[in-house]
């Protein structure tokens, strides 16, 4: 049997211009590259940088550079939404001046913690703003295609979803990380956590142990394993080590799904070897009577970045225009993800069942 196997987002019949606020790194590498290639227009950018964003401005074209964050409200377009990218920190000072009822795309972690999360949701419905999180791994092309082949039913019900990271991460690259109590879970392992979420629904609870790096003094911790308890028939694990420094030989980057008809694998290379990264791969299995199990391979259209960025700010775009009648990552459903990070750090500080004498 052949499969329609879906790989890209639908877009907004009537984009809206976009006010970017916030010029960092995952806006240079992502978001304005994701918006050229969809055709959205970005109107105009604020920083607290003036420098970093008048760069950004000259290198995507961007027309117009704020001075402030005042004057990036007030000379947005009626219609405009709001991209909103920054530190964590930094969401609930900026939330209150924008204006109420607007659309608005808050880059993850939705605060720092479950109750910064309350916080921005709270702020969120008092302003009756259309506001959603951009956790983006739902968009990539492979996360798209393996939905659209469990939807159709290729690989039957999903009792096993697994992700497993073993890479050397540069953390250099984001300074503010430095000093923060919460790190690998918080900015790194929320986006597994909120991809299990979006395939198999909210767990009843969560295992979690997540431990420091001898070598990486400066950081909280950086390498987990997570379960998310689904029952005694679904399993969903969650591996993560960003310090295996030992070149790219045994390094693995995959998200696994596994169910009573067959399985799908989607190897994210952009982890390994970062920021220039390896090939993306996606392979499936179907399994069919009296027959050899056997994977096909399917071609890619784009990666995690910058393309899955174009769903999260299309959805928002849709869910505003009317054309869609759900917004996957509004800040509700994000709020129940950043749940299941508390979760997951209370676990990790609350020890093992002590063994029996």
């Amino acid at each position: 049997m052949r499969y329609e196997i879906v790989q890209t987002p639908a877009l907004p019949e009537h984009p809206r211009p976009i006010v970017s606020i916030g010029a960092g790194g995952i806006v240079r590498d992502a978001h304005y590259p994701a918006y050229r290639k969809a055709g959205f227009s970005v109107v105009g950018v604020y920083d607290l940088d003036a420098k970093r964003a008048a760069d950004m401005a000259a290198s995507f074209g961007v027309p117009k550079v704020y001075a402030s964050l005042q004057e990036a409200v007030r000379g947005a377009p009626p219609d405009a939404v709001f991209d909103v990218a920054v530190p964590a920190s930094a969401i609930l000072d900026i939330l209150p001046h924008l204006p109420d009822g607007r659309g608005v795309l808050i880059q993850k972690p939705m605060g720092e913690n479950l109750a910064d999360a309350r916080k921005i949701l709270d702020i969120c419905h008092s302003k009756k703003l259309i506001a959603a999180v951009n956790f983006q791994l739902r968009y990539a092309p492979y996360v798209l295609a393996a939905r659209s082949l469990i939807a159709q039913g290729a690989i039957g019900d999903v009792h096993d979803m697994e992700v497993r990271v073993m890479v050397y991460t540069p953390w250099q690259m984001w300074s503010f990380m430095y000093g923060i109590p919460r790190v690998e879970i918080l900015y790194h392992s929320v986006h597994y956590l909120d991809l299990i979420r979006s395939f198999l629904g909210e767990p009843n609870g969560i295992y979690a142990k997540t431990v420091r790096h001898p070598k990486q003094a400066k950081l909280a911790s950086t390498r987990t394993n997570m379960i998310l308890d689904y029952g005694d028939t679904l399993r969903a694990n969650i591996t993560v080590n960003h310090g295996h420094e030992y070149g790219l030989r045994h390094q693995e980057s995959y998200v696994k799904w596994e169910g009573t008809r067959g399985a799908i694998k989607a190897t994210l290379g952009l982890l390994m070897n970062y920021p220039q990264g390896e090939p993306d791969s996606f392979e499936y299995c179907v399994l069919e009577p009296d027959k050899e199990p056997a994977w096909e391979s399917v071609p890619l259209s784009g990666s995690w970045f910058p393309d899955a960025f174009i769903g999260t700010m299309s959805s928002l775009m849709r869910f505003m225009e009317g054309s869609s009648e759900m917004l996957p990552t509004s800040v509700d459903d994000a709020c129940k993800t950043m749940a299941l990070v508390e979760a997951a750090y209370q676990s990790s500080e609350s020890g093992a069942t002590p063994i029996p004498a």
